[in-house]
């Protein structure tokens, strides 16, 4: 049973997290680039030259509420003894990495398990008995990248009804996953179900359906979902769908000259409400929802870490140029977060997500006790 501080109780259930806004915030962040050991190069902005720092002093505000600011010794005490994984794409190591910053104010996180490339991580807090993970898996399902003639072509085999055993393995020791997924799809792909080649995603090749990389998306996280309720040797998991978090290339992509130099957010008036990146949230959100509805047989919690609005006020957070990478000099990265930075709210709010599904929980065991 987790043990709640005063303030990490003071959040009304009621309010939408996820509907507000940006407000200016004098307080400095929890952790800077120096005081934080394990950020990596790449995300490392000021370490690469970034200036200002106007970006780190915004906060986020729902509408009729606040946002209790991210209490690292709470989240260690209330998620004491237990595993969290972060499954996905390198955005889902992205805000590991914001997690473990945050956290290593209170407590040095000794490394398990590191990868020379950081994709699969294990971080253990000792006093806690708290176990952090970054699987890495870009298609959340069994994939293989093409190759032609010896040369990688960038594009992948998806097989949409295989899920990936890299992550799934891992399920029965895992108490919490947060699945991050989504820009591995806007490739060359291939898909396949039953072994067969059922269509493609920007292939163009003779005789194959382009699908598109929505269906794949859908396809994905449903079999994501299912892998999840299907676990019989599996805990009870709470999962949480981090949702399509946007790129904000402007004046090219980010192979032709794109880059991302705001330095302050937008309004909630300014955000463009259509286009893809409502498309892939809006299917993500289906495929949750049917998923929160088959994991009430097996006690399986699901929810939204509803991102896509309010990061899509933020192009200011982005790396761009100052990320460093030797290999891809001239381009800009605007799609991570740089540390300290606005991911370090997603951390807060799926904070705040957990505290009330835990208060739930033991709502639902009173009123079965009744």
């Amino acid at each position: 049973m987790a043990h709640f501080t005063k303030d990490a109780l003071s959040n009304s259930d009621t309010c939408d997290l996820f509907k507000g806004q940006w407000v200016q915030d004098t307080r400095d962040p929890l952790y800077t680039n120096y005081t934080c050991t394990t950020i990596p190069l790449i995300k490392n902005c000021f370490l690469h030259g970034r200036k200002d720092t106007d970006f780190l002093h915004w906060r986020w505000k729902p509408d009729g509420c606040e946002l209790p600011r991210f209490g690292p010794e709470t989240f260690l005490t209330t998620l004491e003894g237990r595993t969290m994984a972060f499954i996905g794409d390198s955005l889902a190591r992205n805000q590991m990495e914001s997690l473990l910053c945050l956290l290593s104010t209170v407590e040095t996180p000794k490394p398990l398990q590191k990868d020379t490339e950081d994709r699969f991580t294990t971080w253990v807090f000792p006093k806690h008995n708290f176990t952090l993970m970054a699987l890495w898996s870009q298609f959340l399902v069994a994939s293989a990248e093409r190759i032609i003639n010896g040369s990688a072509t960038g594009g992948f085999d998806l097989h949409l009804d295989r899920i990936d055993p890299h992550w799934s393995e891992k399920l029965p020791s895992i108490d919490y996953v947060v699945f991050s997924d989504a820009h591995w799809f806007f490739r060359q792909n291939y898909l396949y179900e039953g072994g067969n080649l059922v269509g493609c995603v920007y292939c163009q090749a003779p005789n194959v359906t382009d699908l598109g990389p929505g269906l794949a998306i859908r396809k994905a996280f449903r079999a994501a979902f299912r892998a999840i309720n299907d676990c019989k040797n599996c805990r009870k998991i709470f999962s949480l769908l981090r949702t399509y978090s946007p790129s904000h290339f402007e004046n090219g992509t980010w192979n032709t000259g794109g880059g991302c130099n705001r330095t302050r957010p937008i309004g909630r008036d300014e955000v463009d409400k259509g286009g893809p990146d409502w498309d892939y949230r809006k299917i993500q959100v289906e495929e949750i929802e049917i998923a929160r509805n088959a994991g009430e047989k097996c006690g399986n919690s699901f929810e939204v870490l509803d991102v896509t609005e309010i990061m899509l006020m933020r192009a200011d957070g982005h790396p761009g140029v100052h990320w460093g990478n030797r290999w891809m000099k001239g381009y800009s990265d605007c799609i991570h977060w740089c540390l300290p930075g606005p991911i370090d709210t997603w951390n807060e709010l799926m904070f705040e997500m957990i505290k009330r599904e835990i208060r739930l929980s033991s709502d639902r065991e009173v009123g079965a006790r009744l």
